[in-house]
């Protein structure tokens, strides 16, 4: 397989993550592009978040806010914090070894997992239908809509990561959006997605092209791919109920955090 096929399935593979999760991808695309394309890991990072700042995830977020799983307010306030983040996380990961940040961050997203696996009490003990589950959990999840000096910060610390690991911000935007907003699960996808659509990677881009550590054409290719499968996983996510789509989740972030303990030795 030449190396055009194999950067655009990776696009595909990362695109159906983003549409389903709200990330951004990169934690698909950055140990691809190590593993199959031979990258460093500063080359997969800068690679990743220029094919990232593109508006790839344009057509899923228009599918979630068709049906109102977009909140345009707080993604705008993320989407600044994640601008004023990115630039100094990739500075830090041209800077520094990343081994010891990525097993805090993985034994953090193992947290995170933990809590989606948690199974509370929040439907009737009586056998509903899925819908009916479905309604309960989104009248018991109300949201809290948090002032923007306390969006920022998130942001900020989502960009940061974006920088340091070029990944989209979303691993940290998705968590905090349901745990500490009580957004339901899709909204806080659809809004994830919302926040990442702006160039906001474009200092983190720049920094690492300086480097020379992006491969443009590769961006391309990889962009191409993100389109497509973050239309599907997007169409995957909203058909599911919540319940189904917090387990997922939960699972995902699990592999997703043993892969950061595990690549930081």
């Amino acid at each position: 397989m030449n190396d055009i096929a194999v950067l655009l399935i990776i696009g595909v593979l990362a695109g159906v993550m983003a549409g389903m999760f709200g990330i951004g991808g990169g934690v698909v695309m950055v140990p691809a592009l190590i593993a199959l394309m031979h990258y460093s890991l500063t080359q997969a990072n800068g690679t990743s978040l220029a094919a990232l700042m593109m508006p790839v995830g344009i057509f899923a977020v228009f599918a979630y806010h068709k049906k109102d799983l977009l909140d345009i307010r707080v993604s705008a306030f993320l989407a600044v914090g994640l601008l004023l983040g990115v630039l100094f996380g990739a500075k830090l990961a041209l800077s520094m070894p990343t081994d010891i940040l990525k097993q805090i961050y993985g034994l953090f997203l193992i947290w995170v997992s933990w809590r989606f696996f948690e199974i509370k009490s929040i439907t009737n003990k009586s056998q509903n239908s899925d819908k009916t589950r479905e309604e309960n959990i989104n009248k018991v999840e109300q949201e809290k809509i948090l002032p923007f000096y306390l969006l920022l910060p998130f942001g900020i610390l989502a960009g940061v990561l974006s920088g340091l690991f070029g990944i989209g911000g979303g691993l940290i935007i998705v968590p905090m959006l349901i745990t500490f907003m009580k957004f339901n699960p899709k909204k806080a996808v659809g809004t994830s997605l919302g926040a990442l659509l702006l160039p906001v990677a474009l200092p983190g881009v720049i920094t690492y092209y300086n480097a020379g550590q992006l491969h443009i054409f590769a961006s391309g290719l990889l962009a191409a791919g993100l389109v497509l499968g973050s239309i599907i996983g997007a169409k995957i996510t909203i058909s599911l109920p919540v319940s189904i789509v917090k387990r997922v989740f939960a699972l995902f972030l699990l592999i997703i955090a043993l892969q950061f303990i595990i690549s930081g030795f």
